[in-house]
């Protein structure tokens, strides 16, 4: 997700606690904020479950939801973009 210019450092805040809070989910194996290194706007979230049930878990926490609302008017079109992956070998 991107952060719009003024809304950086909340969004990184908010990422912040998100982690802490999705880390403690028990099926969550990985959950890591990057930026970008030319463009500290731009936020990745690599995260992984035990499995699809876990993975179920997650998408409905309170601590999602409250994170998917905040970022609204704080990202480039109102939201993260999700994308599975996967693995090869």
């Amino acid at each position: 997700m991107k952060a719009l210019p003024e809304h950086r450092t909340k969004v990184q805040e908010l990422l912040t606690k998100l982690a802490a809070d999705v880390r403690a989910e028990p099926g969550c194996e990985r959950f890591v904020v990057y930026t970008l290194e030319n463009d500290q706007n731009l936020f990745h979230v690599e995260e992984s479950y035990k499995d699809e049930a876990a993975f179920k878990a997650h998408m409905g926490t309170e601590h999602g939801k409250t994170f998917n609302q905040a970022i609204k008017t704080l990202v480039e079109g109102g939201a993260s973009h999700v994308v599975f992956l996967n693995k090869v070998i």
